[in-house]
């Protein structure tokens, strides 16, 4: 993984962390050429997520977008 920073309010605790949170589901849901494993350690890695909410994130893209495609 390159090494990608990112500013202290996007981290655990910080002001902006739910922000960041909707960016994760919407890189997860987005249609680009990088394979689940990449997407996997870069919200786990670099945005510091733990497992549980890469999971919960996970799932809130997958929910979505079946939703998306029943209606």
């Amino acid at each position: 993984m390159k090494d990608k920073k990112i500013k202290l309010e996007y981290l655990p605790g910080g002001a902006k962390r739910e922000e960041i949170r909707k960016k994760a589901i919407k890189y997860l849901q987005a249609p680009i050429m990088e394979t689940q494993a990449a997407r996997h350690e870069f919200i786990t890695q670099v945005l510091k997520f733990t497992e549980t909410e890469y999971l919960d994130i996970l799932n809130q893209a997958t929910n979505e977008m079946v939703a998306d495609a029943w209606n």
